[in-house]
């Protein structure tokens, strides 16, 4: 966002120097030329509204990459809880790659998310389900709940991975840019010679907001890297509480995977 900052500062500072030094003097036979405000208010209205438009755009991704984050861990939960009615070994297979699934996504994706990728690790386990599916003989009502389950949690991992990526496109984001560095420069060309310090101070204020709205624009169209990223909190709510849950039921060395959810050897 260094950048974004020095556009606005250029155009500020650019705005001030020709309203200084390069601004004539309006003669008297100008005549009834328009002013600078009118000529301001167009583009004025145009920087806001593209302002406005590309903040709801980038909201409207961050919010959906919070509702796939939060959606897949509870889907977990649920598969988690579902495998519960079958026979073993299937439900201990199924629930095990659940708690290791929840391990790999926290410790691994989330770390990838933040650059707009995806990790391989979660795969390992999601994979693991469909092969257990194929090995249950009898396909009675909890089979096709968890199916579902399984489908849903497909889902929500690939609408997170999806809302990872910037939703704004680079070219949409910079024109943007400039049209509000624009609208800076004309503002402060337009100030008057003369006791123009409360003026000034406006349109520096005026910069400031600007430059921190393309930051913010900027923060949240990375849901999973900005300052306001979105934390693993409910997946590593899911995987504490089945963790728990597994370790009370077949003691804490059946799981197929380590801390991080990496595959180890067969216990």
């Amino acid at each position: 966002m260094l950048v974004t900052t020095l556009i606005i500062g250029i155009a500020l500072l650019g705005g001030l120097v020709t309203n200084r030094v390069i601004r004539a003097r309006k003669s008297a036979d100008d005549g009834e030329s328009p002013s600078v405000t009118d000529l301001i208010s167009p583009l004025e209205t145009f920087a806001v509204l593209m302002l406005a438009f590309v903040i709801v755009v980038a909201a409207e991704s961050y919010g959906e990459a919070e509702d796939g984050a939060s959606a897949e861990a509870e889907v977990v939960d649920h598969f988690f809880e579902t495998a519960e009615y079958l026979p073993e070994p299937f439900r201990r297979e199924l629930q095990a790659g659940a708690v290791c699934y929840t391990r790999a996504v926290h410790e691994f994706e989330w770390k990838a998310l933040a650059d707009g990728q995806s990790a391989k690790e979660p795969s390992v386990w999601s994979s693991g389900f469909r092969d257990t599916f194929k090995q249950i003989p009898e396909r009675d009502g909890v089979f096709e709940i968890l199916v579902q389950a399984d489908t849903d949690r497909s889902v929500a991992r690939s609408t997170r991975i999806a809302e990872a990526d910037p939703s704004i496109p680079d070219i949409v984001f910079w024109f943007m840019a400039l049209a509000l560095a624009l609208t800076i420069a004309a503002y402060a060309y337009s100030l008057p010679k003369r006791k123009a310090g409360f003026h000034i101070l406006a349109v520096v204020l005026l910069s400031a907001l600007f430059a921190s709205s393309l930051a913010l624009v900027k923060d949240i169209d990375t849901p999973f890297g900005g300052l306001v990223r979105i934390e693993p909190t409910q997946m590593e709510k899911t995987e504490n509480d089945i963790t728990e849950d597994f370790t009370k039921a077949y003691g804490p060395d059946r799981l197929p995977c380590d801390d991080r959810g990496l595959p180890v050897a067969a216990r």
